[in-house]
C-alpha cells in the first residue's frame, strides 16, 4: 500500500507536522498537490491517525517518570476488563501495556515528584479492584524517546 514516497513523507511528517505542504514537496519532489493528497489518503486510511504537539515535560514540571508493573489477582476476564476501563481514566499514565511474563501491566506515569507519584499511588492506583501487587522503577536518565516509526 505504501510507496517509497509515503513512507519518505510519512518519516518527514513525524519528524515535523507543522511542515508546509510546499516545503515537503520540495523534499520529496514531487506537486505541493500530490504531496496533499497523499496525506489526505494516508489519513483517510488512518495510517496517519493524528497529530500531537510533544511537550518538554522539563518546562512543565512533569519529568518524574515511573515505569510501574502491576500484577492483578487473577487473570479474569472481568478483571482485566475493569482494570483497563479504568487504568485509562488517570491523566497520569501515559501508557499501559498488558504484557506476558511476571507481571499482568506496565505502566509509564509521568508526575511532578516522589511526592506526586505517591499521592497518585495511595489515592488512585492502590484504590483500584483486583490488584494483588505493584513494582516501581524511577527514570535515572532517558537515554532515548523517539515517537518516529519507520513504515
Amino acid at each position: 500500500m505504501l510507496d517509497t514516497k509515503d513512507k519518505k513523507l510519512l518519516i518527514l511528517l513525524q519528524n515535523d507536522a507543522k511542515k508546509t505542504t510546499k516545503q515537503l514537496a520540495g523534499e520529496l519532489d514531487l506537486s505541493v498537490t500530490a504531496v496533499f493528497e497523499r496525506i489526505k489518503k494516508l489519513e483517510k486510511h488512518q495510517v496517519i491517525r493524528k497529530y500531537v504537539a510533544l511537550l518538554n515535560t522539563e518546562k512543565i514540571q512533569k519529568n518524574f517518570i515511573v515505569l510501574c508493573h502491576v500484577k492483578l489477582v487473577q487473570h479474569k476476564k472481568e478483571y482485566i476488563s475493569q482494570f483497563e476501563r479504568e487504568i485509562t481514566q488517570f491523566p497520569e499514565v501515559l501508557e499501559c501495556f498488558h504484557v506476558s511474563g511476571d507481571h499482568d501491566y506496565i505502566l509509564k506515569i509521568c508526575v511532578r515528584d516522589i511526592q506526586e507519584y505517591r499521592e497518585f499511588m495511595v489515592g488512585k492506583l492502590t484504590n483500584l479492584q483486583h490488584i494483588a501487587s505493584t513494582q516501581s522503577s524511577f527514570m535515572i536518565k532517558e537515554v532515548k524517546n523517539s515517537t518516529v516509526i519507520e513504515p
